[in-house]
Parts: C-alpha cells; structure tokens; sequence
C-alpha cells in the first residue's frame, strides 16, 4: 500500500521518486511479521531475475515462475532487474525482507564482480538448484568458422582483429571466453553485454561475429539456421543441440563452462518456507512436462535439496574465483 503524501508542485519525475522512495506500510510490514509459515503463500510471491527481459535466464525464471504460481496457489510475479552482470538484481533480492515473499534466479559466479555488496554464502537462503546448461560459442552464420578449430587458427593469424560478445562479468559467460583465450592461446577481444538476450540481437543482427552464449538463449536460432553453433564447452554434448560437437571434439580438451541456475531467498527466510519451496520445486522439476521443456530449450534438470545447492555455490565459487586469481583478471 502506498502512502499518501503531499506532492503539490512536483513533476512527473519526481512524482515518480516520491511515490518509490515511500517507506513500507506498516500494515503489510506487521502483517508478514505475524503470518504463520503454514499459512505461506497468502499474498503474490516476487521472483527477481538479474537480467533483462528476452535473455537465457529470463526465459528460465518465467518457466519455473509460472509453474510455482500454480503449485503455490499464488501468482509468482517476475522482475527483471538488469544491469552489473546480473549485480543489482541479486542485491536487491539480498536487501529484501526474510518473508518468502521475494526469491531470486542466482547464477554461478554472481558474487564474483568488485564490491557486490552482498556475499552469496552467507546473505542468502539456498532454496535448489533448477537446471545446468553448458556455455556454447556460436557465430554470426557468414563468420568464415564451422569449426573451434577454425576459430582458433583465424584469431592467431590476425591477433586483436576479432571479438565475441558475453554477458558481462560476473558471469561465467565471460569468465569462459577469458579461460577460452588463456588455453587456445588467441587474443579475441571479449565485448561486455547487460546479458544474453541484448549478446543474441546483436549476434544475429552481425554487430558482434563470436559470441559466449548460453544454448537456452540461442538454441531456437542456431536450430533455424539463424546461427552456427562452434561448440559447447561441457563433457558431453547438448540434446537440444546433437550436431554441435564439444569443445574438447574440437581440439580443446579442458575447456569446460558450465552455468548453474538455481533458487534463493534472503538470508533469515524461515525454513519452514524455504522447505516449503524447495519441494514445490522438485516436483515440478519432476514432471514429464518439465523435464521435456527444459531440455528443449537446452538445459538439463539439476533438483536439489537447499544443502546440496549451498554446496554447489559454495563449489563453483571456489572453482571461478581461482580462474579470476589465475588469470590476474580485473573485473570492472
């Protein structure tokens, strides 16, 4: 409920920040306060995703959102907050009220940019993981690569000539395409996006000829011919994606990238709500429909209990944090 305030003599804009910047009714704040887990959800739940609408991880969070709305009973709104490599989003899911009734879309090394100003360990209540998907190199179809192989050879007889684009950092996108440069031994320029859905137009608009993507976000366009899939850096290759080859087929053992996405809370959610969540989760990542539907798009189911998705974090932070050490690399 907003608060009414006297506005006389403001403009739009500063209607705007008025009506933004009111503090919380007290009402609502007593209600949360009050209400019984047992009796959670009772109002709308908010589902932050840290991106911009159209992306690989937008697409994620409204499939998991609109099958919680039904199993909850209660509509799961999705938010996109873009902007700092997916930053701003998780800060403000950080910053929210321990109630239940906002949750976030974490990623893998989301907590790896300078001054994030929340640590993932510890502001954070782990609800599961929802899926994993390798990062996938992919091109703009007139780009003279078919192969990683011939990507590499170009980018060495023309040093500084080529970029690819990545979401930016803290990303694993970008953390990959700086690992990629390390091990093949090129100097392929590295063009920070607000995230995959703004890397895929200008991919396939031609502004930017390589691309760190998520097969998620560029499955459907790889499949019309739209791009070419170069390879995905995972162990085995993609369902959704059979034809194109991994990255250690193509020349570059060791080269393995993948993206983790998963559900959280603010830290001091009471448990009996984030079990509450994690189970709804699970079953729905259980379900035929599900299980079918996200490796359509390109992404394999991960269910987990909240321990085991705190292990996970706990895990590819390590593993991305002494990349970053390794490399010397400045996130900005």
């Amino acid at each position: 409920m907003l608060h009414r305030v006297m506005l006389a003599g403001l403009g739009g804009s500063a209607l705007f920040a008025a009506i933004v910047l009111a503090p919380p009714d007290p009402a609502t704040a007593q209600e949360s306060a009050k209400e019984s887990p047992k009796d959670y959800p009772s109002r709308p739940v908010t589902l932050i995703v840290p991106y911009p609408a159209g992306g690989g991880v937008d697409a994620m969070g409204r499939i998991v959102g609109q099958k919680l709305s039904v199993a909850l009973g209660q509509q799961v709104v999705i938010e996109n907050h873009g902007g700092a490599g997916g930053m701003i989003g998780t800060r403000d899911a950080a910053r929210a009220a321990p109630d239940g009734y906002t949750i976030v879309m974490l990623l893998t090394g989301i907590s790896l940019g300078p001054n994030p100003g929340y640590d993932v360990n510890k502001d954070f209540a782990p609800i599961g993981l929802v899926a994993s998907t390798p990062i996938i190199v992919d091109a703009y179809p007139s780009f003279p690569v078919h192969s990683l192989t011939d990507m590499v050879a170009l980018a060495k007889k023309y040093p500084g000539k080529y970029s690819a684009g990545t979401p930016a950092a803290p990303t694993i996108n970008y953390f990959a395409a700086k690992l990629f440069n390390q091990m093949a031994g090129t100097d392929i320029t590295v063009v920070p996006y607000k995230g995959t859905g703004p890397l895929t137009n200008d991919l396939l608009g031609g502004q930017v000829p390589l691309g760190f993507n998520t097969i998620p976000a560029s499955v459907s366009q790889i499949a019309a011919g739209q791009l070419r899939g170069i390879a995905v850096a995972a162990t085995a290759r993609s369902a959704a994606l059979p034809n194109v080859p991994t990255a250690a087929e193509s020349g570059l053992p060791g080269f393995e990238a993948v993206q983790y996405y998963g559900l959280a809370a603010p830290a001091g959610t009471p448990q009996p709500i984030v079990d509450r969540l994690n189970k709804e989760l699970r079953s729905i990542l259980a379900t035929a429909d599900m299980k079918n539907r996200l490796i359509a798009d390109g992404s394999d189911p991960a269910p987990s209990t909240p321990q085991e998705y705190a292990a996970n974090i706990q895990h590819q932070e390590g593993k991305w944090s002494a990349l970053i050490e390794k490399l010397g690399l400045k996130i900005e």
